[in-house]
């Protein structure tokens, strides 16, 4: 470790950690591991990926849909023809985050191809983005049986492929559709119908709550809710917000 810090300069965390990692495990390996064998495979895997330096986005969200196709912590591979990771852009101010594959996206690999799915992208076209220009995930990287709702013990064993997704994109705003999505990231037990439409946060980044696609199909009239969701997101983006007749609005669709 550094000796001394010139005025201003930051603490090097990093070679801080790094040096108490190798200490541990000097330790460990002179008593004979009699510290938690976890704990020093830990500690072993830490020392390798700080001695291979930071990793880039791309790398990073490879390397967790390498984890995710391999993924069997729940039931749910059993049920699952393709994991469906997510896609987009890896340098993305908005990602988008839903509960799970359905059956389309279950046989495509892709995440909202369906019926929601594409109404879902007359949204984001609304929004004056592509498609290729956000992030669009899931929760669950596997379909749930018949399309029901994910169980907690689902959400706890697959959540942290999104979280790493997030962390390793850094946008600027989330859209969290649906309750599922919304509770995952904040950790919570609430409503969508309670929190929708009210700005938050995940780990310093903005969360916009708002209705799943889905849901829209079944209550259209909810359209509208969504969009003034969508402007609050573009305010925030400091992005024009489109005049009521410009573009697709999706809340002026039946």
């Amino acid at each position: 470790m550094r000796q001394g810090m010139r005025k201003g300069e930051s603490f090097p965390w990093g070679e801080l950690l790094g040096y108490l990692s190798r200490k541990l495990v000097d330790m460990a390996r002179i008593q004979q591991y009699r510290l938690p064998r976890d704990l020093c495979c830990v500690l072993d895997e830490l020392l390798k990926v700080m001695e291979r330096g930071p990793e880039d986005k791309g790398t990073i969200l490879q390397r967790v849909a390498t984890s995710a196709q391999e993924c069997k912590a729940c039931g749910l591979h059993k049920f699952r023809n393709k994991v469906v990771v997510g896609e987009g852009n890896p340098d993305a101010e908005v990602v988008f985050v839903g509960e799970a594959p359905g059956e389309e996206e279950d046989l495509q690999g892709r995440p909202f191809v369906g019926a929601a799915g594409k109404l879902l992208d007359r949204i984001i076209e609304a929004m004056g983005f592509r498609r290729e220009d956000v992030f669009i995930a899931n929760v669950l990287k596997c379909r749930p049986p018949a399309n029901r709702t994910p169980k907690p013990q689902e959400v706890e064993a697959c959540q942290h492929f999104l979280m790493e997704q997030l962390r390793a994109i850094s946008p600027k705003i989330i859209v969290s559709l649906g309750s599922v999505a919304t509770n995952a990231l904040l950790g919570s037990q609430q409503s969508i119908t309670r929190i929708r439409g009210e700005m938050t946060q995940w780990e310093g980044v903005a969360v916009m709550p708002t209705y799943h696609p889905s849901y829209l199909l079944r209550y259209p009239e909810k359209k509208k809710e969504v969009w003034e969701d969508m402007k609050k997101v573009l305010t925030f983006l400091g992005r024009p917000v489109p005049k009521r007749g410009q573009g697709s609005n999706p809340s002026e669709e039946s």
